[in-house]
């Protein structure tokens, strides 16, 4: 370790569950950061000050001004940019900390390419904001042997825990499947306070360094609740279930079909719909068919135009937001009508 490395990190390596063994290995480890919003900026943040060699970060979103008020490294001049959040998290990262690799994908992970984007990796981490990816998360890691750290943040609690393939419960022990539409509380629903996903996300980076620098007997066992407004701070066991498909083997998420899918976002009226055969789109040529019907505009990132009260957003990989409608049918049907599929 050279002395401007040790420079930067010497009070992490004063910390005795740390030292400079320890910080050698978060140089030469790597972590993927699912989710770039809220608990996803805060762990993003923490993991890249800590020095962790190499993060990745995917998100499928934009930039918008409600996301300012709990997603710690997004500026207005981002949303002036018209920039992805992925794209903005890694530009500012870099500011923070040039020495590592940071590497910002803009896409919706689903069951076609998250073993592409967990290869490698040494931890993944949960930012994300819908119970869907998280399902297929879990699959995912407990296939590949690759621990993971779920959390969530909604109105004023939080919630983390440690999920160690062949060690501990997974996300299917604690819930066997997601929970129905209507039925668990989104930011759309409930609102959020900013101080949770900072705990919850700070949590999370915490578990993540202990993992990485091999301080297994430190880390959680537990699920644990955190309440903001009403000060409460709660540890759950959650034990192994001898039924569960995932830690059996069955990965029922990641057996996934084809096809245009729709989905309503955390904290917008939106709706996201994506088809899985769109591998590329060409912005210059879907701009060229839609400009004799409505009014277009693109950069290197995304496609916008509006229908009506509907402002539809286009990405690379073919995914579209449909803003102003909760109605997945409805969003489809505008996907089919002016994209295709």
């Amino acid at each position: 370790m050279d002395q401007d490395m040790f420079d930067r990190y010497s009070r992490q390596i004063l910390f005795s569950g740390i030292g400079e063994e320890g910080q050698r290995k978060l140089n030469d480890s790597s972590v993927i950061i699912i989710g770039c919003g809220a608990l996803g900026t805060t762990i993003a943040n923490s993991l890249v000050r800590a020095g962790v060699g190499k993060v990745r970060l995917v998100d499928r979103d934009f930039i918008e001004y409600h996301n300012l008020q709990r997603q710690v490294l997004f500026d207005e001049n981002d949303i002036r940019e018209m920039l992805p959040k992925a794209i903005a998290a890694k530009r500012h990262l870099k500011e923070i900390n040039s020495s590592i690799s940071i590497e910002g994908i803009v896409a919706d992970v689903n069951y076609i390419n998250i073993e592409r984007f967990i290869k490698g990796m040494d931890v993944i981490l949960d930012g994300l904001d819908n119970f869907a990816t998280r399902y297929l998360i879990n699959d995912a890691a407990l296939k590949n042997n690759i621990p993971w750290i779920y959390g969530g943040a909604v109105a004023s609690y939080g919630m983390t825990m440690n999920i160690i393939p062949g060690k501990t419960a997974c996300l299917r022990c604690l819930s066997a499947n997601p929970p129905g539409g209507g039925l668990s509380l989104t930011c759309d629903t409930a609102g959020i306070v900013n101080s949770v996903p900072f705990i919850i996300g700070s949590m999370q980076a915490a578990e993540a360094i202990k993992m990485l620098v091999g301080a297994g007997d430190d880390l959680s066992s537990h699920l644990t609740v955190v309440d903001v407004w009403q000060n409460n701070f709660d540890r759950l066991e959650v034990h192994p279930r001898h039924d569960c498909p995932a830690c059996g083997g069955k990965y029922e998420f990641l057996d996934g079909k084809s096809g245009v899918k729709a989905t309503q976002l955390c904290g917008q009226n939106a709706v996201q719909v994506t088809n899985t055969s769109i591998e590329e789109i060409s912005f210059e040529e879907l701009s060229g068919r839609l400009k004799p019907l409505v009014e277009v505009s693109y950069n290197e990132y995304m496609l916008c135009f509006t229908v009506g009260d509907n402002e539809v957003v286009v990405f690379p990989d073919g995914r579209a937001i449909i803003k102003n409608t909760a109605d997945e049918s409805f969003a489809r049907g505008l996907y089919a009508n002016y994209i295709g599929g």
